[in-house]
């Protein structure tokens, strides 16, 4: 089973995920692209990576906005697998 993150250390991870943050306790954000390709190229490449760390986002897409909300269901609320996705989420972006 995962484990679940303590309030501190949700705390101290946002303080680091610029432009994300924790609504009904999950790990969110809002993305908005150039354009509806661009944001589901975006998505494209997130979900690679998703597939490849067993971690799948909460996320939709309407035109060039993307939401993205992290939790791990397992454990009840956020766990290192969430930051680790939303390191490659990150990473996506600065791509």
């Amino acid at each position: 089973m995962t484990v679940k993150l303590t309030e501190q250390e949700v705390s101290d991870a946002l303080t680091a995920l610029k432009g994300w943050e924790l609504r009904d306790g999950k790990l969110c954000t809002d993305l908005e692209f150039d354009n509806f390709i661009s944001a589901f190229a975006f998505m494209t490449r997130v979900a690679m990576r998703a597939e490849k760390i067993d971690h799948h986002p909460e996320w939709s897409n309407v035109y060039k906005k993307v939401s993205i909300a992290l939790t791990t269901h397992d454990a009840g609320g956020l766990s290192a697998k969430d930051l680790a996705l939303a390191e490659a989420i990150k990473q996506e972006l600065s791509r």
